[in-house]
């Protein structure tokens, strides 16, 4: 299809950006790399006013080491993400779950940033970096906020930002050695997950994000909770889908999802240890 009429701005920084969108209000949506938004706008699931791209504001893309974190600006590629050094020594996890995202053009046009700010609980990265405790900071007319991940998404495609903010950074501890796996069960290789799980384990320590399990990323905090109270993994991966509500479609039934959450937790919780 094709999507319904509107204006385009180009924006030469984030305050602009930022100024732009105090403009035109909820009338108006960002672009970056595009590949969450424009489906939708051709499905005319989204039918903004003005489209404000952001996609060459080369101040937002980097990958920094901030000390007890990893500081990623929200326009850095999928692409660069998998293949950053510096993320591939403190957050693996990250790094290599970025490596699954769509197919290699996908991944050299799309953003962490705009995978987050679009809230699907089917992505990827929103999970993972759910699981590995990130803190999302985000901009507007007056002034910035953090807001941790687990504050962050609100319901389907829904999130704790505002019609006139945007993602400016991801901020990922380091794992600090902590094992790790991702898992994604899918029906072809670039599909979205039916079910997927980011994990970490140190000792008694853990995360668990959950893709495609809820009308939202889902973290896993019975599991975490079972392994931190010393529980064998594979009685702690029966409680995989209790802080979620897996939904029926065309590629699985609840029940079947459930399953596969807790063969997959079970397995990503086995590998990390």
């Amino acid at each position: 299809m094709i999507p319904a009429a509107f204006d385009y701005k180009r924006a030469g920084s984030a305050e602009e950006a930022i100024s732009l969108v105090g403009e035109y209000g909820e009338d108006a949506k960002f672009l970056a790399g595009g590949h969450s938004l424009l489906p939708l706008m051709k499905l005319r699931l989204a039918q903004p006013a003005v489209l404000i791209d952001i996609g060459r504001l080369s101040d937002l893309s980097y990958i920094r080491d901030a000390g007890d974190h990893i500081a990623i600006g929200a326009l850095t590629r999928h692409m660069d993400i998998e293949q950053s050094p510096l993320l591939g020594q403190h957050v693996p996890l990250l790094a290599h779950a970025a490596s699954h995202v769509g197919d290699p053009q996908v991944r050299h046009r799309g953003t962490i940033g705009g995978s987050i700010a679009h809230a699907d609980p089917a992505s990827d990265l929103p999970a993972t970096t759910l699981a590995l405790g990130a803190t999302y900071i985000v901009q507007g007319p007056t002034g910035t906020r953090e807001i941790p991940a687990a504050e962050f998404y609100l319901g389907f495609l829904e999130s704790a930002l505002a019609a006139d903010e945007i993602v400016t950074e991801i901020r990922v501890p380091k794992m600090n050695g902590a094992g790790w796996n991702f898992q994604k069960f899918n029906r072809r290789a670039q599909d979205w997950a039916i079910v997927g799980v980011a994990a970490w384990r140190r000792g008694n320590e853990s995360g668990i994000g959950l893709v495609n399990m809820g009308s939202t990323p889902i973290l896993a905090v019975s599991v975490s909770a079972a392994i931190a109270s010393g529980a064998a993994i594979d009685d702690a991966a029966k409680l995989a889908a209790t802080d979620a509500e897996p939904q029926a479609d065309l590629n699985a039934s609840i029940e079947y999802r459930t399953h596969l959450a807790q063969v997959l937790v079970r397995r990503a919780l086995t590998a990390a240890s």
